[in-house]
């Protein structure tokens, strides 16, 4: 192999790490345990193939699966062959999937058997996703033509690829849109890197062999859980941000979020810290240990993180009084501004200390004055993605340019700048509900229930909930005569959106309330749908 040069491309400083301490220990997944270098050369191996395959730079390589080992080695192989994997939201229906794969421009699918009917019910919409791996789960689904994911290793190389990676080289993660449908944050490899992927450490790298001198020393021995399923990007983030200093990964591998799993988990593999979303996964954990049913020695958890969603302030406590010197924080960031800043106090879950390149813009796009009480909208400059994929309108909108000449993402959140320079987050400035760390757009699930016969109107919204911030919740005309019930609309729902999505809440009106121009007054549907909270799922 000749020798290359290594960029601030994610597979480089992966290769760079993995050369450096191939004997380590690097993911553990269920049964499944991989040393730095057994995930390099299997890594490899599916890279080779997909060149063999003719993919070119640039080509995308949905991965369809619950958590397991071989979703990090398709997502590290990708980079590795300079294509860009595509992260899939596994509880999406065939509608949403199809969307997804058009959208993108999928050209190779790694599925789990289990899912192989739904991919069926697609690819015909799809022609151009020309290579299948299947990976096995025990259902005994036929995958049609899909060749076994472990009869391709076998049969590739399992050494580096002999090619020259850029920093160009991109990396997308899929999360909602305007309309409901996901949208493709599109970052190049080295913004990534330095906005979400570089350990937080404020001395920036200056090279990318440097990342060699941030590795654990030998003998420091570190795991850290990682709860949440990592097709979200807070997930793909404290994936790498382990790998690229040498730790180990261990992944939460059930097919549901079953907290004294999670804990089983943590007790057996010594962890030192864990990653969740938010109080949906927070509230659980917490009532389990709580639960004098339950004993875990839990003596080498020191903490606990969210991203995706923020704890609150009642959880954080319970955790901290739990677990005796637990650290519980929060991360501040969005798919379209990597990592910026961290929970600043105990008390206060949505105060912030955040980056350099963080800023609350006013309408002028000039930074608020600290301390004034001014209020505007959270920006990040510098290292930010170049926009969305195949949506021009959105990424104007998102991605604005200061009378400087200075380029600012600003994905939507409220908030001011304190007297000391942290900031305080106020909320989303358009109608987005987080439900445990999910993003549910209100015109998508309004769309679904306009389209059962009963429905004559409808808005939704997002009220409070214990476990996962907000639920869904939904005003509802019903046309002269009906009477839909929770269980029809919600069933009529599922079959085109995502259960998470459906409406957890129906209240019915005799008109929803409109301005005269037909525009929705989503703040008399929120009052009204906290004013009857009583026919509500479990």
């Amino acid at each position: 192999m000749s020798t290359v040069t290594r960029q601030f491309n994610l597979a480089d400083l992966f290769e760079l790490v993995a050369a450096e301490v191939p004997d380590r220990l690097a993911l553990v997944a269920g049964d499944t345990r991989l040393t730095y270098g057994e995930l390099d050369a299997r890594t490899n191996r599916l890279a080779q193939h997909f060149v063999d395959r003719g993919l070119q730079p640039g080509a995308k390589v949905a991965i369809y699966s619950w958590n397991r080992a071989e979703w990090v080695e398709a997502f590290l192989a990708a980079f590795k062959a300079r294509l860009i994997p595509i992260n899939v939201n596994y509880r999406y229906v065939a509608h949403e999937l199809r969307y997804l794969f058009d959208n993108a421009d999928v050209e190779a699918l790694v599925f789990e058997r289990s899912f192989a009917p739904t991919v069926a019910e697609i690819l015909p919409d799809l022609p151009g996703i020309s290579d299948l791996l299947v990976l096995e789960d025990g259902s005994g689904e036929d995958a049609g033509t899909a060749v076994p994911y472990e009869q391709v290793l076998a049969a590739a190389s399992p050494e580096p690829l002999d090619i020259e990676r850029s920093a160009d080289d991109h990396y997308f993660l899929y999360t909602g849109g305007t309309t409901g449908m996901p949208k493709g944050v599109m970052w190049r490899g080295e913004d990534i890197f330095f906005a979400a992927l570089s350990g937080f450490n404020p001395t920036p790298l200056d090279s990318p062999e440097a990342i060699k001198g941030r590795l654990l020393p030998d003998g420091i021995e570190v795991r850290s859980l990682i709860a949440a399923p990592i097709m979200h990007g807070a997930a793909q983030w404290g994936l790498l941000n382990v790998l690229y200093v040498g730790a180990t990964s261990v992944l939460y591998t059930g097919r549901g979020f079953d907290p004294v799993e999670v804990w089983k988990l943590a007790e057996a593999e010594r962890c030192m810290g864990i990653s969740l979303v938010g109080d949906a996964m927070a509230r659980p954990l917490a009532d389990a240990l709580a639960d004098p049913a339950n004993t875990f020695d839990l003596s080498s958890v020191k903490t606990i993180g969210s991203g995706g969603a923020v704890f609150s302030t009642a959880i954080k406590d319970q955790l901290r009084a739990l677990v005796p010197g637990l650290n519980v924080a929060d991360s501040y960031g969005a798919s379209e501004t990597g990592a910026s800043g961290t929970s600043s106090s105990g008390d206060d879950a949505r105060r912030f200390t955040v980056s350099s390149e963080m800023q609350v813009l006013g309408d002028d796009l000039r930074p608020v004055v600290p301390g004034s009480g001014a209020i505007g909208r959270v920006a990040r400059t510098g290292h930010i993605p170049q926009g969305y994929y195949k949506d021009e309108a959105k990424t104007a909108a998102t991605f604005v340019t200061d009378p400087d000449g200075v380029r600012w993402v600003v994905p939507g959140d409220f908030g001011m700048v304190e007297a000391d320079g942290t900031i305080q987050l106020l909320g989303r400035g358009s109608q987005c509900i987080n439900s445990g760390g999910e993003k549910i757009y209100p015109e998508e699930v309004e769309d679904a229930l306009k389209g059962h016969p009963d429905v004559f109107d409808a808005l939704v919204v997002g009220v409070p909930d214990d476990r996962f911030g907000e639920r869904v919740a939904a005003v509802v005309a019903p046309r002269t005569g009906a009477s839909p019930t929770l269980e029809d609309l919600s069933a009529h729902c599922r079959q085109t959106i995502a259960r998470y999505k459906v409406s957890r809440q129906i209240t019915l009106v005799e008109a929803v309330k409109r301005s005269p121009a037909g525009k929705a007054n989503y703040a008399w549907a929120k009052e009204t749908a906290l004013a009857d909270q009583n026919r509500i799922t479990p």
